[in-house]
């Protein structure tokens, strides 16, 4: 993999990891037009994620820094961010049990086209039904263990290329009546664990990294934070307007040309 593939594949990244669109479909989509491209392995699509995660922490530092000095405080608030960090545990458990047991199966299906043309329909599905059907939202303090647990799931199930997993995550909390910027707040922060895991376990595969590859990787890296930071402020934008249906649009339109080509 050269530079070029690093900075465009790291730009996908980006933009997509936060736009309802998938970024693992579209990573497999830009990966197959991409002349010459050879797959570098599952440590340049998880130094990716580390990039987005870095965006989100960025963004949310605040709430970050909350939850993280709340259990040492006894104020409202931390009562609040208290809960709001068990939740996020709770809601971690369905998706690593997912993840862990399911992850080889969902990566054999990354150069399967029509099966992510596919999943981007039902991505576009799940996006417009969402912003039809979407009720008075319920704020952070509203948010139950039931909730964590359906987009926790939903967010395992998300590992399936073409399925945007923060599209499917909002669009789950806000058809059971969340406020969408909660939404949209509570599937960013509940991403860090998993990326922070997928990590971890991937470490061991910097052994095998040649020194000459490490700067292309890092160049990528640092492309999906920044376009990654991009993407979070433009979407927080979108959800307080209430316009995710050109993002189904998009998906319905990108889902189908894709399935005719693969066809």
């Amino acid at each position: 993999m050269d530079l070029l593939h690093s900075l465009v594949l790291g730009l996908v990244q980006g933009l997509t990891e936060f736009l309802p669109v998938s970024s693992s479909g579209h990573l497999a989509i830009t990966q197959h037009f991409l002349p010459g491209f050879e797959q570098p392995g599952v440590l340049f699509d998880v130094m990716l994620h580390v990039g987005t995660m870095v965006a989100v922490i960025i963004y949310f530092r605040s709430e970050l820094t909350s939850m993280a000095t709340a259990p040492f405080r006894r104020d409202e608030d931390a009562r609040l961010y208290r809960r709001l960090l068990l939740l996020l545990i709770a809601g971690s458990v369905p998706t690593a049990l997912i993840g862990l047991s399911f992850k080889d199966f969902f990566e054999g299906l990354f150069d399967n086209l029509p099966v992510v043309a596919l999943m981007l329909l039902v991505t576009g599905t799940l996006l417009f039904l969402s912003e039809r059907f979407r009720r008075k939202g319920r704020k952070e303090g509203e948010l139950t263990l039931t909730d964590a647990l359906v987009v926790g799931t939903v967010q395992g199930c998300a590992i399936i290329p073409g399925i945007s997993r923060s599209g499917s995550t909002i669009a789950a909390l806000l058809l059971k009546g969340v406020d969408g910027e909660t939404a949209a707040r509570f599937s960013f922060l509940l991403a860090l664990p998993a990326v922070f895991g997928a990590a971890l376990l991937s470490l061991r595969d910097l052994q095998g990294l040649a020194a000459g590859e490490l700067p292309v990787y890092l160049a990528g890296t640092g492309v999906a934070f920044a376009s990654g930071l991009a993407s979070i402020h433009f979407l927080m934008g979108v959800i307080r307007k209430k316009r995710l249906f050109a993002f189904a649009v998009y998906c319905w339109l990108a889902g189908s040309l894709l399935l005719s080509y693969s066809l």
